[in-house]
């Protein structure tokens, strides 16, 4: 089992910044994907940012060169720096964490923060 805490969300202007930040209680180095989704009003959940225990990162199209993913094996803590922000980054921001066993896969969620660009 692994629980998932975020926090950082809040409320920015159009091209401001903000950074998320998700405390896990495992050692994340243990966790082979730590990953950013998101989900808008009406919309589906889709994978915003992924990096794995061996530091490859990926990013949804539309976030490249604003978003960053990274990781504090110390703090295990997984981060997402927002830069540039949109009105349409407006969503509810969840973490995962996803383990792989010989023959499954395990996905653990946190409970979502809420991001919101607006003027």
């Amino acid at each position: 089992q692994v629980q998932l805490v975020e926090s950082g969300g809040g409320l920015v202007q159009p091209g401001g910044s903000l950074k998320l930040s998700c405390a896990a209680s495992k050692n994340i180095s243990q966790i082979n994907v730590m990953g950013w989704y998101r989900q808008g009003p009406g919309e589906q959940r889709e994978r915003v940012a992924d990096i794995t225990n061996y530091g490859r990162t990926n990013y949804k199209h539309s976030v490249e060169g604003r978003f960053t993913i990274s990781t504090d094996n110390a703090k295990n803590t997984v981060s997402l720096q927002m830069n540039s922000l949109k009105p349409e980054d407006t969503a509810v921001y969840y973490c995962k964490a996803t383990t792989y066993s010989t023959y499954s896969f395990y996905d653990y969620w946190g409970q979502g923060t809420q991001v919101t660009v607006s003027s």
